[in-house]
């Protein structure tokens, strides 16, 4: 063995002990006498003296990073450091072996709280994890997976692991496709999520199914989304209302995250919030209840008024508490930002002032009609400000939803250590594309509400979905739904977004054909493992709780993935590139 005791573990009480130490030389400081390490590994520090002559000639040898092994006693420190759990001792080496020399210039430092560009630290990602943050992420992130994994189990849930290599299923982003050797001109996909291996699991009479399972999707990278591949804690349920769903989700939730924090957890049940309300109410459909601020429609207010801007307009309002105390600049930067970032033609706004009088912006157009309205009518009360978003529903709803997102930001309205938990339920099954054709919303095998007849006889953007996000502090984190189990209803769905009965036969033969045989009703979810960990490692960049990330481009540099492969790799698989 290398080791005797994990360094961080050592105290007061191993005084006199022989040991043996393992790790990295964090720092080393040569005071002529004596050299002091502080050798580090996943577990904590301790501080090494040397001052055996034999043994600090070898300490020449050694830079910081390098890995080396001790033997020597814990003696009791004279000048104590409270500041580490080992600050009371120290170990005098009396052998010292260098087990790996860092024999490089380090291309930045391990753990400092120095700005590094993500790209380098990523080229670099074997010594960013050495970063105690960085490492403490990926520890947490096991934890919680282990924390889920026995809920699960708990709840009488069974773990199976469905097929990666699968087919290419619409499910809203790209697929991943691999070329067939075997097969000329065909190709697998990687699946976007485990849907259909989960809904026949159901139909073969497991009862409860889940798997921490990798999904890949070919999107674009955000902060709050890994590019390619990302986990989910992905489950199902037979004989399963969206109800038993809901409450599964608040129970594997709220176990896992006051197990990890200290910050306030809302309790179960979650607020459950209908999609139109919550665009009505907040503009998107992931709202951060920590924020107090509420989107207001004010339409009718200026239904008569002169401001040509409203005119046949939707008109939505923000109505900010002790707002009229920010100066000017405040409201120039808040119309910049709706410009620029938000989209908006601009920003309308004006002040009640604590006097009684309404200054600024738009003030001139506020009638004392005007005025009284939005008083008894909207909650406007003096020293308060308004901003105004005018323009068709949807895209004023999206703008006003962005804008009180950065109210609540600039202003530093969110309320601290708390996670804020909702569902939002009653998603609309079809929406426009960009093409103006009837296309999903959200999950193309989830039960509308009102099954069949309503298919038949509604308008299909009428229609709602037996569908559910879960939403922490403005993130979602989970989504699912009751799942389509009748194939008279599945055919009619597809067909509705443009498929016929034969592209449902050919696209999802296994789940329709099995849904001949005695199907029963299901429903799911999936909670978004990386989100979570984010979101309990209190970091807003999901890069630093994944251990081998890509970057912004969806590139990995340490690996140098996506590359070039040779001709012959290409030939193995029948496919011949046209770059041009």
């Amino acid at each position: 063995m290398y080791r005797t005791h994990n360094l961080g573990e050592l105290n007061i009480k191993n005084v006199g002990e022989e040991v043996e130490l393992s790790g990295w030389v964090q720092k080393i400081r040569d005071l002529g006498a004596m050299t002091f390490i502080d050798l580090r590994d996943e577990f904590g520090i301790t501080q090494i003296v040397i001052n055996n002559e034999n043994i600090k000639e070898k300490t020449k040898e050694i830079k910081a990073e390098s890995c080396i092994h001790i033997n020597g006693k814990v003696v009791e420190r004279a000048s104590k450091n409270n500041k580490i759990p080992t600050g009371e001792i120290e170990v005098v080496a009396e052998k010292i072996e260098i087990l790996g020399v860092c024999k490089n210039i380090l291309p930045f430092e391990i753990n400092t709280d120095q700005e590094v560009r993500e790209d380098l630290r990523l080229e670099y990602r074997f010594l960013d994890l050495r970063n105690e943050k960085i490492h403490n992420n990926i520890l947490l992130r096991s934890k919680i997976l282990k924390t889920m994994r026995d809920k699960m189990d708990e709840l009488g849930f069974t773990e199976i692991q469905t097929p990666i290599l699968a087919n290419s299923s619409p499910e809203g982003a790209r697929d991943f496709l691999v070329p067939s050797r075997l097969h000329p001109g065909e190709f697998y996909a990687l699946p976007q999520a485990p849907q259909q291996f989960k809904q026949l699991l159901m139909v073969s009479g497991f009862n409860k199914y889940y798997q921490v399972a990798p999904c890949f999707r070919d999107e674009d990278p955000r902060a709050d989304r890994a590019p390619g591949e990302f986990y989910q804690l992905d489950f199902e349920m037979s004989f399963a209302t969206q109800e038993d769903v809901l409450q599964t989700l608040e129970e594997v939730i709220t176990h896992t995250f006051k197990k990890f924090t200290n910050y306030k957890v809302d309790n179960a049940p979650f607020v459950r919030i209908p999609y139109k309300e919550a665009m009505e109410k907040y503009g998107i459909d992931k709202p951060d209840l920590r924020n107090p601020l509420i989107i207001q429609d004010v339409t009718e207010v200026f239904k008569n008024s002169d401001f040509n801007a409203f005119k046949n307009k939707t008109v939505k309002a923000i109505v900010v508490e002790n707002g009229a105390e920010q100066g000017r600049k405040f409201f120039d930067k808040m119309t910049e930002f709706a410009v620029e970032e938000a989209g908006a033609k601009g920003l309308a706004w004006t002040k009640f002032e604590k006097d009684g009088s309404i200054q600024g912006g738009i003030a001139k157009f506020i009638t004392k009609d005007i005025q009284n309205r939005l008083k008894e009518e909207y909650g406007v009360k003096e020293n308060s400000s308004i901003f105004f978003i005018a323009d068709e529903l949807k895209t004023a709803q999206k703008i006003a939803g962005l804008v009180r997102i950065e109210l609540g930001n600039r202003l530093d309205l969110l309320e601290k250590e708390a996670y804020r938990f909702c569902f939002i339920v009653d998603f609309p099954m079809y929406e426009l594309s960009d093409e103006g054709t009837i296309d999903f919303n959200h999950n193309p095998f989830s039960m509308p509400q009102g099954e069949l007849k309503a298919l038949e006889t509604m308008n299909p953007l009428d229609i709602l979905a037996y569908q559910y996000d879960a939403v922490c502090n403005g993130y979602e984190i989970a989504s699912g739904a009751v799942r389509n189990h009748n194939p008279e209803i599945m055919v009619k769905a597809f067909e509705i977004a443009g498929y016929t009965e034969k592209d449902v036969k050919e696209r999802f033969g296994a789940l329709y054909n099995a849904f001949q045989y005695g199907t029963p009703p299901h429903a799911g979810a999936a909670p978004g493992i990386d989100r979570i960990v984010m979101l309990i490692a209190e970091t807003k960049n999901i890069r630093e709780v994944i251990a081998f990330p890509k970057n912004k481009k969806a590139r990995d540099v340490l690996m140098n993935s996506p590359s070039i492969v040779t001709e012959e790799q290409l030939k193995d698989v029948h496919i011949k590139l046209d770059l041009k």
